[in-house]
């Protein structure tokens, strides 16, 4: 020690912690290198770099290799190699240890630890007799730098095994140990099991998300239009900073606020936890409800995801079904307006759903027709098959009770609809005047930078700003400026349909939507055969649905679904499928002006 004290020599001060937490609260850099830049005084060292590592130990590529790299370079002629401590070296074991060191043997860079356990002693067990051989000199501390390297990586796992067992039992308990999903807020709240993390709705985010779940399960707008919808509302994506591996001061980008677009959407559409569930491998890939509400009830989630994603409730127990669910669950329609009523009507011998296709006759005749796909031979002509649809539907009548069940809740959805139209109102006012906070604040960021990149970057900034302002008064003005429909002749209209709804299959003009209104009024896929059956005998034809349950036993239709929920967020949704009364869309927005002269169906 004393000739290393008379010969200066050049020391890398090598420091690292496992996370931003440790970086901040624990085993800090700075308090590392204070101790190291002693150690490096004491031993006549001078430091010519520090290296700054906030990474785990036990990865397959060390953090430290780096730092190794660094000394193996002659150029930077570095003699010392300065940790605190073998597990701040690393926690990959002894094997990893040995490869480490190694390589800074063959460099003639000494590793120092501040803790005095790697020893440069080596002995010769030859010397006795002056001869050396290669197996013969060893270092006495190597077993102890071994067995110090691996209770590192052994302590690694007891600290992993506690704070992921626990987690994971927490997990299952209901709570919540992820990181924080969009929508909502974490926080912690006293329990039964201690002080555990919950999540709340975010003041701002939910709102988007309560949103995208109403709006995908009405049905009256296409994914595009709901995007847009949400984009135009100022939907942007959480902004996450991205910090220097070796300096975690640093920021060196970030990444988010984006806007949303359809990928994004489909990942929170078929997020489960937005409805209050927890599922992941913590839950053995098991749906178990979390011990806080979500953004949406779990019908709402059901309907938002049209047959993709499923949760159902029996008994207590939850269970999911992803891109297989019941056919009743599923939007059974198939677009292809040749054959629309494919996947519709089932064989009359099987029951599976028919297809549509067209032979081609002897003559070059083309002879479209529906049948079987499972290896028997069921073939109906399609005119005819359509004309039994018609038949059918011709039959189907309603009270005066039942349709003024859906007359009131088409008014209680145009009602709500005009509530929206103000909160609309609401939105465009806060955001313009977010904008202009934001615009104010970049003059005055302006005025106090001289560099020109900056100043042009600002300036677009704020034209970018200003472009929005305007958009968005052109849109407020453009809502309001709208005129109201004539709910009154819109009522009108739906009251006939309803005592005469064979017309709407007679004046629809699309094909596609007049099988979406033929599923309407089944349970289950009907059979050509009980569609036939019906028209003479509707006593006998079953898996149809009633158009409604009434509270009076001895009122029946002859065909029938679930029951009409009437609600303020969801005042004429039927479970899955579409229903009768969401089916007079009529572009029923409000204040549309042609919401007067044009009935479609809903897709």
């Amino acid at each position: 020690m004393q000739d290393e004290r008379l010969k200066r020599v050049n020391a890398v001060i090598a420091v690292r912690v496992s996370s931003d937490r440790q970086y901040d609260e624990g085993d800090s850099p700075e308090a590392q290198i204070e101790q190291l830049t002693i150690l490096a005084s004491r031993i006549n060292a001078r430091v010519v770099k520090i290296f700054e590592f906030a990474e785990s130990g036990s990865k397959l590529i060390q953090p430290m290799q780096q730092a190794i790299t660094y000394c193996q370079d002659p150029k930077n002629d570095v003699q010392v190699f300065l940790i605190k401590s073998i597990d701040r070296f690393t926690r990959g074991g002894a094997e990893v240890y040995a490869h480490l060191k190694q390589q800074l043997d063959v460099a003639s860079v000494r590793l120092i630890d501040n803790y005095g356990v790697i020893s440069h002693n080596l002995i010769n067990t030859l010397d006795h007799l002056d001869i050396e051989y290669k197996w013969s000199r060893y270092s006495p501390s190597q077993k102890s730098e071994y067995l110090e390297a691996e209770r590192a990586k052994d302590e690694l796992r007891d600290i992993l095994t506690r704070m992921i067992g626990a987690e994971v039992r927490y997990t299952r308990l209901g709570y919540w140990m992820r990181q924080t999903p969009f929508g909502y807020m974490s926080q912690k709240i006293e329990t039964k099991h201690g002080k555990r993390s919950i999540l709340v709705p975010h003041p701002e985010e939910s709102v988007f998300i309560t949103r995208l779940f109403e709006l995908r399960a009405i049905g009256v707008m296409s994914d595009k239009e709901i995007v847009d919808d949400l984009n135009m509302r100022g939907f942007k994506t959480r902004i996450h900073y991205v910090r220097s591996k070796h300096d975690r001061t640093k920021v060196v980008g970030k990444r988010g606020g984006n806007k949303l677009d359809k990928d994004a959407m489909d990942l929170l559409l078929r997020n489960p936890i937005y409805a209050g569930i927890i599922k992941e491998k913590w839950t053995s890939d098991k749906p178990i409800r979390a011990a806080f509400d979500g953004l949406v009830s779990i019908e709402t989630f059901n309907s938002a995801n049209r047959g993709k994603v499923i949760v159902t409730e029996k008994s207590g127990e939850l269970t999911m079904t992803i891109e297989s669910a019941p056919p009743h669950q599923v939007n059974k329609g198939v677009k292809n307006p040749e054959f629309p009523y494919r996947k519709y009507i089932g064989c009359s011998k099987c029951g599976s759903a028919m297809y549509g296709s067209s032979n081609r006759g002897y003559n070059g005749t083309l002879y479209p027709s529906y049948s079987c796909s499972k290896g028997h031979y069921f073939r109906i002509p399609k005119e005819e098959l359509e004309k039994t649809v018609l038949q059918f539907v011709q039959r189907i009548s309603l009270t005066n009770q039942q349709v003024d069940i859906i007359s009131n809740a088409v008014m209680t959805e145009w009602e709500r609809r005009l509530k929206h139209l103000d909160e609309d109102v609401v939105t465009f006012d806060t955001q313009v005047k977010e904008l202009q906070v934001e615009a104010e604040m970049t003059v005055r960021k302006l005025k106090m930078v001289e560099s020109e990149t900056a100043i042009k970057y600002m300036e677009n900034d704020l034209l970018n700003i200003e472009k929005r302002i305007r958009e968005l008064t052109a849109e407020k003005e453009a809502k309001m400026t709208q005129e109201p429909a004539d709910m009154g002749k819109i009522m009108s209209r739906v009251k006939y349909f309803l005592e005469n709804l064979d017309q709407l299959l007679v004046k629809q003009i699309d094909p596609i939507k007049k099988a979406q209104l033929f599923s309407v009024f089944f349970d289950r896929i009907p059979t050509y055969e009980e569609l036939k059956t019906g028209t003479e005998n509707s006593a006998i034809l079953t898996g149809v649905r009633k158009l409604f349950e009434l509270s009076d036993p001895n009122l029946s239709v002859m065909v029938a679904p679930p029951r009409l929920e009437l609600g303020e967020n969801s005042p004429w949704l039927f479970a899955r499928q579409p229903t009768l009364a969401n089916l007079f869309r009529k572009d029923v927005v409000a204040g549309s002006r042609n919401v007067t002269t044009r009935l479609t169906l809903c897709p």
